[in-house]
């Protein structure tokens, strides 16, 4: 009888242990490699790749149109803003190259709609302009300097679209013809959010024919209280795409012109640090975080793959 209870504890055991084995393979999670990476969330499967991963910061990232390359800023050489230079790496993982390599603040780059030349703002003389290089790094150049600090730039068609002085403007891609195409009320005024009431990261359509971009309404919340909005590229049309006041931004397009993604860092003083989607027209904006992504896991930037099923984005284990 003792022998039988034994066989049969042994089996149970057994069972078990293959039954823990079974659900712990179904279990999800975000793979881990240094501080900031690069990843990939497939919507449907709900799985989680990384793609990049880099001890220092990761900043502002853009897929190009092949659907094949990002390019992205991070610091290489220190902790200070001047070792931000622009890569690129395929989203293999395969490929990395450094297209910049100076003692200057090089970010926020994003890619001509040929995939040959890539924008980007630079700290070359006593304030951050447009500049302009081949996809290889080569021929760096000047595209527009409006006088004061520019930022936030996007390239779509024969269209810059960019920020300066806390409002939304565009200039041809040659550099000439700027157009202011957002007066956002008390724009520029300091109060006690992050940055100056106002509109910042624009993103133009596919099309071309629309901006979507966010403004600092309000100050009770130190991240800033911000909202959507979307207008016409040629300033008309203004509308309101939400209306929570979340520190929320950087809004990037889907390719079909359809979808919204952008990233919510705060709700009432919550650091939340997740992915959203809003359909163009404002509707259903919902979380498309998943729910296996751990707390000290933030999200900073967001955007749609080429056929749209996936989102890449820059994440940072919290330290």
């Amino acid at each position: 009888m003792k022998r039988k209870l034994r066989l049969a504890s042994t089996l149970i055991a057994v069972i078990a242990f293959i039954l823990i084995l079974a659900c712990g393979a179904g279990t999800k999670s975000v793979p881990q490699g240094e501080r900031w990476g690069i990843y990939l969330l497939d919507l449907a499967a709900q799985e989680t790749t990384l793609i990049y991963s880099a001890a220092r910061e990761i900043q502002s990232m853009r897929l190009n149109h092949r659907g094949d390359t990002i390019v992205f800023s991070q610091k290489m050489d220190g902790d200070a803003n001047e070792h931000f230079e622009i890569n690129t790496v395929g989203v293999d993982g395969a490929n990395f190259t450094r297209l910049t390599s100076n003692a200057l603040w090089d970010l926020y780059p994003a890619w001509s709609p040929d995939d040959s030349q890539i924008v980007f703002l630079s700290l070359r003389k006593t304030d951050l302009d447009i500049y302009v290089m081949n996809a290889d790094g080569g021929n760096a150049r000047l595209l527009y300097n409006s006088g004061t600090h520019d930022a936030d730039i996007d390239w779509v068609g024969d269209r810059i679209a960019f920020t300066s002085n806390s409002r939304i403007w565009t200039v041809k891609s040659d550099g000439s013809g700027a157009i202011q195409i957002t007066d956002p009320p008390r724009a520029g005024e300091w109060g006690g959010a992050n940055l100056p009431f106002g509109d910042y990261d624009p993103r133009l359509s596919p099309a071309g024919t629309r901006i979507v971009f966010e403004r600092l309404e309000g100050d009770s919340d130190p991240q800033g209280n911000y909202n959507l909005y979307l207008v016409n590229a040629d300033g008309t049309g203004e509308t309101r795409l939400t209306a929570n006041g979340y520190a929320q931004g950087l809004a990037e397009w889907s390719r079909a012109g359809d979808r919204i993604v952008y990233i919510v860092a705060a709700i009432s003083g919550t650091g939340q640090f997740d992915m959203y989607i809003v359909n163009a027209e404002g509707t259903n904006i919902r979380n498309i975080t998943p729910k296996y992504f751990p707390v000290d896991f933030l999200v900073h930037n967001a955007v749609f793959s080429r056929d749209d099923s996936k989102i890449y984005f820059i994440g940072e284990w919290w330290q």
